[in-house]
Formats: C-alpha cells, sequence, structure tokens
C-alpha cells in the first residue's frame, strides 16, 4: 500500500459500532495491489471516499476500527454512548 502525504478528513460509521460516526483523518490517496477472482495481481489507486472505504476495509482485516483513529477523549464517549444504549436495550428485554 502506498500512502498520499496528504490527508483528508471523513465522517465515517460502521455497522460493528452502531449508529456512531465520527471524523477521521486518513491519506487523501492510496494505492493497492490485490488478487482478483482470476488469481491475478492488480493496482488500485484510490482518492477521497473510496480511498477513506478501502482504508476502513483494510483496517478491519487488521482488527482496526474506525475508532482507533480518533482522540482518546471522542473514543471514550462513543463507546459510553454504545455502552448506555445497550444497557437500555437489555432492559426493554
Amino acid at each position: 500500500i502506498r500512502e498520499s502525504d496528504a490527508r483528508a478528513i471523513l465522517e465515517e460509521g460502521c455497522l460493528s459500532i452502531p449508529d456512531q460516526t465520527a471524523d477521521v483523518e486518513r491519506p487523501a490517496e492510496v494505492e493497492v495491489r490485490y488478487l482478483d477472482e482470476a488469481g491475478e495481481m492488480q493496482s488500485l489507486v484510490a482518492n477521497g471516499l473510496l480511498a477513506a472505504c478501502v482504508q476502513h476495509e483494510i483496517d478491519h482485516l487488521n482488527g482496526v476500527l474506525f475508532i482507533d483513529h480518533i482522540s482518546r477523549l471522542k473514543r471514550d464517549m462513543i463507546l459510553r454512548r454504545v455502552m448506555k444504549e445497550m444497557r437500555q436495550t437489555t432492559s426493554r428485554n
């Protein structure tokens, strides 16, 4: 993977952390290599939203969530909201 020096901030969310979003700073452009369905090596240069999506999905392969790219304060706020929602959902059942 090649990353540009230029940075971009986009709002991200994830089904792993439902109903939560945060502004995430990432490289504005990336180049990745991958194997296609025929097993052939391919290359993709992505920028903008596609670059953010590619990086987000590669992060998943590495066990990283979008909240790992934000400040500890913002991450803790999101996790508190998620835990509160889980408690409320559990108490309703």
